[in-house]
């Protein structure tokens, strides 16, 4: 595939087209999450297709994705190519399933911390929830269990 320089745009282009500093794109390159093409004179040049990589990383973000867990979600992708609407629904799949797991984890502390509240106890050698039977005092005397 050859390329004209109209394909091409320049870090400001890029800025200006994604609201993001050029400092924030030489960064998300330094991730990865961008690869630019280097002219003669060493000079960046990004794909018009990296204004649609860029709008993904940054919808993704304000979703409440990582960094990391976003270049994951790129590096599946076939190398170069951006994120379509097919890729968005099997990425929110695989991110409303981490949601539903944290929920279940916080629906899971509330129940214990309201057992606890009713319990009244504030005891850990005698809780029911952290030391049923008393298990811990099995094992001997002073601090053995850390988070």
């Amino acid at each position: 595939m050859t390329l004209r320089s109209s394909d091409l745009l320049t870090i400001g282009e890029l800025a200006r087209r994604t609201g993001l500093s050029a400092s924030a794109i030489r960064y998300y390159e330094a991730r990865g999450l961008v690869e630019p093409i280097r002219t003669g004179g060493n000079q960046r040049r990004f794909l018009r297709g990296d204004i649609r990589r860029l709008s993904f990383v940054l919808i993704a973000q304000n979703l409440g994705l990582s960094l990391g867990e976003i270049e994951a979600e790129l590096a599946r992708l076939p190398r170069g190519r951006n994120p379509d609407a097919a890729d968005w629904k099997r990425i929110s799949g695989r991110v409303r399933d981490a949601i539903d797991a944290k929920i279940a984890t916080l629906e899971k502390t509330r129940a214990d911390l309201d057992g606890c509240i009713g319990c009244g106890c504030l005891s850990l050698k005698t809780c029911r929830l952290y030391n049923p039977q008393d298990r811990w005092g099995d094992t001997g005397v002073g601090p053995r269990v850390l988070r």
